[in-house]
């Protein structure tokens, strides 16, 4: 997970670099979290109780079109990678600075 603030300082630096063919730069947050690390940050943001649950895997497909999702192949690919360790970061990888407590922190602001 990475903040979008991050995307965008990161993106601006790689602007502002010089470099020739292809190349893939990846982008990760300044730590890497769990979902109950997740849990643990919205417990500290809205000072109430949060918990993780797992959600078994045979349900996702109609959970997430029931979201909106028209095509959740992608999606699920993308967690079944992460979940197996098949997808990983392996290129030019740089860190994010903002910290998941101060997203979230900003996001529940606007939103109450």
């Amino acid at each position: 997970m990475v903040a979008t603030a991050d995307v965008g300082r990161v993106a601006a630096e790689l602007l502002q670099e010089q470099w020739q063919g292809h190349r893939v730069v990846e982008l990760e947050g300044p730590r890497r979290v769990s979902p109950n690390d997740i849990a643990a940050s919205f417990t500290r943001v809205l000072n109430r109780s949060v918990r993780a649950s797992i959600v078994p895997r045979n349900t996702w497909e109609a959970l997430f079109r029931s979201q909106g999702m028209k095509n959740p192949t992608p999606r699920i690919r993308m967690l079944d990678g992460f979940n197996e360790g098949w997808l990983a970061f392996e290129h030019d990888t740089r860190k994010g600075r903002v910290e998941l407590d101060t997203v979230l922190r900003t996001l529940t602001d606007r939103a109450l």
